[in-house]
């Protein structure tokens, strides 16, 4: 994210290097393999058939799909240390940077904005305000600026602070009309926790489950948290030492925080839809073993050939697949055949249902959709265009 642009870069050849020197191969592998993932976890043909690990949590505990957004939220941190660092030694002043980050944050907003009307719900008493990309957008914006005028001393009493705060407010503040949580209400109850309270004050008729929002507005709090533990981890991949022990240390620290992650799951539960304190821990921890996995592997060993390649076309155009996906899954959901079927449903009763049971039918689908976005996004990297935001 933070080496996105709004306009289409094009490589001097038809065959785009691999990953510049200023960037990790190993980051843009990571996150191509994520958006994969969002995408695969997007579009299932039925969810309620899909297999348990490509549905959501329910709420309180996690599935390898609750993993994703944070994954990316993390990667978004990560891209940002390499970003800013490269700008500011290229002569960028830190007023020029912001000036590029707050446009980059409108620009990702608005996106998000379009994509939750897209193609026919732009009516402004019911249009959602906020989702995935202004989640991303808003973390963005302030982590970046975290990272233009604090150190890391800054971002850790930053972090601390957004976890530990958002604890109390869900633990201790009491829910107007309802009471004290663990006291007159359940810890976490789905509608009647704070969170889900503000976004009905501050967004009533613009929320995505009509009570609650699980990208509102108290929860960015320690979304914000997981973007600048990003950035902290992309600050010791630009150390000085050496690869071996960068890929230990980041190893190693995802070990703690998917231990310390189930700790305080105990007192304050993983939950993707309140993105609480644990999930930051547990999800950055995970995300950790994962960075240290794809570095060890694409950038120490230099274990490099056609797999990379088949990941990058999603690394290189992250948003951009995003999007794309979006864009085509609005389009087959709401415009229907002449049987009045929308063309998602008619494409999987005829092509996937008929050759497989509902799970597998399902995942058919999800994966068939996969393939064409990553179709589209191989003709944009062979031609070597990387629309950037």
């Amino acid at each position: 994210m933070a080496s996105l642009s709004t306009t289409a870069i094009r490589s001097e050849t038809s065959n785009p290097p691999l990953a510049s020197a200023s960037r990790l191969m190993s980051l843009d592998i990571f996150r191509g393999a994520t958006i994969a993932g969002m995408i695969l976890v997007n579009n299932a043909g039925d969810e309620p058939h899909s297999y348990w690990p490509l549905k959501h949590a329910e709420w309180n505990g996690w599935t390898p799909t609750d993993l994703v957004f944070p994954f990316f939220l993390f990667i978004v941190g990560v891209a940002l240390a390499f970003s800013f660092s490269s700008r500011l030694k290229r002569g960028a002043s830190r007023r020029e940077l912001l000036g590029h980050v707050l446009w980059r944050g409108l620009a990702l907003f608005a996106l998000g904005m379009f994509l939750n009307g897209f193609p026919n719900q732009y009516h402004l008493a019911l249009w959602r305000v906020y989702g995935v990309l202004q989640r991303i957008a808003i973390c963005y914006v302030i982590a970046a600026i975290l990272a233009l005028w604090a150190d890391w001393r800054g971002w850790i009493v930053t972090i601390v602070g957004c976890l530990v705060g958002y604890w109390i407010l869900m633990r201790f503040v009491p829910v107007p009309g309802f009471g004290v949580p663990t006291h007159d209400i359940p810890l976490l109850d789905p509608d009647r926790n704070l969170a889900a309270w503000l976004d009905r004050q501050l967004l009533a008729g613009h929320l995505y489950e009509g009570t609650r929002d699980p990208e509102g507005v108290l929860s960015t709090i320690p979304a914000v948290a997981t973007a600048l533990l990003g950035i902290l981890t992309g600050q010791w991949l630009r150390c000085t030492r050496s690869p071996q022990s960068k890929a230990l240390g980041i190893a190693l620290f995802g070990v703690i925080g998917v231990v310390a992650g189930k700790i305080l799951n105990i007192g304050f539960p993983i939950n993707k839809k309140l993105w609480t304190s644990s999930y930051v821990v547990f999800t950055a921890g995970l995300a950790l073993l994962c960075l240290a996995l794809c570095y060890w592997v694409v950038d120490v060993k230099q274990w490099r050939g056609r797999w990379t390649k088949v990941v990058l076309v999603f690394g290189m155009n992250a948003i951009a697949a995003y999007v794309f996906a979006e864009v085509i899954s609005h389009l087959v959901d709401h415009v229907h055949t002449s049987a009045g079927l929308s063309w998602q449903e008619f494409i999987y009763q005829r092509l996937f249902v008929p050759i497989a049971s509902p799970v597998n039918a399902s995942l058919l689908y999800a994966l068939a959709y996969v393939l064409m976005c990553w179709l589209a996004m191989w003709v944009l990297y062979r031609k070597g265009i990387f629309l950037k935001i």
